[in-house]
């Protein structure tokens, strides 16, 4: 009922996403529902069969993607301020979200029955003459169990990948802690080591203890030697020596913290309490190690391209090419796209900021570094649909051969859905940066400066990764035209 309520009190723009899901869900179920009608009208070609419907794992792919980024850009499912204090915390959302998606989905398969019969005739009698009848088995029965299994078959993949992408996580992340283990046992200084029979000589474990009472009392035990050690007056009831130097009780420089003594700092002060306390070591940091929001993807896949490249190279040395050789570097060359697109787009936003950058150039730069990984990977999926649509229509030597009615329906629903996605993470993206936004502005930032950098960036990625996309399609049909 909460997801109903919520689907229904959405916006246009949410509607409209919604919506587009449904279609992209209602194209990939006609697609599902037409293999089973070719096994159907030909029984005795079950190899074909199985090849068309492993042929809609790519739409079903593009529609599942899609509906996985409507579900990040909802605004009714995010987390707000006070929705846990009424029962709807993260789990409770990514649910909301789970079930809405599987509405979304489920209404484009019903969408795609409808459809699907009404072609066949079973509701009104065959439309268009009857020209869909040859590859819609028009003259048999549907058996219902497999008509539902191929329907059911879109909603429950997309609603298990909506609510495995958007389950609780905890925002910290993992601290590593290095166990020490010195002569006996998890104790001792990893960063000191002990010579044979240290562990056991007259104070050495001394200095490893905080300063506690014990010091304190002994320290004031001292009383005015403890004060004329540091070069001071004597004590008078006050702790803190008046001096530089390092306090020295019983022979041990006392370095650690105290409550009641305050700290002493790195070249052997005693500061008051309350005053700044000691610099803490830095972590180490390895070095080569890129900072936490670079993609570090582009050399794999770049290495992937390659080897897609290569595939599909062997592959058209033989006439007739293999196809599953083909199929596999196709594979390749897409999953590599898809991965060195975030490390691109970041590239990108580093050379838009270079050669004394004003603030238009910074501005569109630091946004495209900061979205690359958000941006980056449908932009890729972009670049591998257009580049593997392109080598296919070179291939079939025109845009019209080789393709009838339902092969434009795959290529409409798996192209319509990467670029509907794209957009979707633009919105993401944009949702993301509101409040830097809002700070620009307030800030005095012109609205135009604003516009300026958003076309810049889209400028940017336009001419990195249109020529990149027209030279691997160019690769890849290569060898396969000769």
């Amino acid at each position: 009922m909460l997801a109903l309520r919520l689907t229904r009190a959405a916006r246009p723009a949410v509607q409209l996403r919604r919506l587009l899901v449904a279609a992209a869900s209602a194209g990939t179920g006609f697609l599902l529902l037409s293999c089973l009608g070719h096994a159907l009208d030909h029984p005795e070609t079950a190899d074909a069969a199985a090849l068309r419907l492993a042929w809609c794992a790519l739409p079903l792919a593009a529609t599942v993607h899609l509906a996985v980024a409507v579900a990040r850009t909802d605004p009714g499912t995010r987390p707000r301020p006070g929705l846990s204090a009424v029962g709807l915390g993260p789990a409770r959302l990514m649910a909301v979200s789970a079930l809405t998606t599987a509405l979304s989905c489920t209404l484009g398969s019903m969408l795609a029955l409808l459809v699907f019969l009404h072609l066949r005739g079973d509701l009104t009698g065959l439309p268009f003459d009857g020209a869909a009848a040859g590859f819609l088995a028009a003259g048999h029965s549907l058996p219902v169990p497999a008509t539902l299994t191929l329907l059911s078959l879109l909603p429950a993949t997309a609603t298990a990948t909506v609510a495995l992408t958007l389950r609780p996580r905890d925002p910290r992340p993992p601290q590593r802690t290095t166990r020490s283990f010195g002569r006996s046992g998890a104790c001792g200084d990893p960063t000191s080591r002990e010579t044979f029979g240290a562990y056991g000589r007259f104070g050495a474990r001394f200095g490893r203890r905080p300063a506690g009472a014990g010091v304190a009392k002994a320290a004031e035990a001292a009383g005015g030697g403890v004060a004329e050690a540091a070069g001071g007056a004597p004590a008078t009831g006050d702790p803190h020596p008046a001096g530089g130097r390092a306090v020295e009780v019983m022979g041990l420089p006392v370095r650690e913290r105290s409550r009641a003594w305050g700290h002493v700092g790195a070249d052997g002060t005693l500061a008051a309490p309350g005053t700044a306390a000691d610099p803490e070591p830095a972590a180490p940091v390895a070095v080569g190690t890129p900072p936490a929001d670079t993609p570090v993807g582009l050399p794999w896949g770049v290495a992937l391209v390659a080897a897609g490249l290569a595939v599909q190279a062997y592959a058209g040395r033989s006439t007739p090419a293999p196809f599953l050789a083909v199929l596999l570097g196709w594979l390749l060359t897409a999953t590599g796209l898809v991965v060195a697109a975030p490390g691109l787009t970041h590239l990108c936003g580093r050379l838009l900021q270079c050669s004394r950058p004003g603030a238009l150039r910074l501005l569109a730069g630091r946004v495209l570094m900061t979205e690359a990984a958000r941006i980056g990977r449908p932009l890729g999926v972009v670049c591998a649909v257009a580049s593997a649509g392109y080598a296919l229509t070179a291939l079939h030597d025109g845009p019209a051969a080789g393709f009838g009615p339902l092969s434009a329906l795959g290529v409409l629903v798996v192209a319509g859905s990467t670029v509907a996605t794209l957009l979707t993470a633009a919105v993401e993206a944009r949702q993301c940066r509101a409040g830097t936004t809002a700070a620009l502005l307030r800030l005095g930032a012109p609205a135009t400066l604003l516009r300026g950098a958003a076309v810049l960036r889209a400028a940017a990625l336009l001419a990195l990764f249109g020529p990149l996309t027209l030279v691997i399609a160019a690769l890849s049909d290569l060898p396969l035209s000769r």
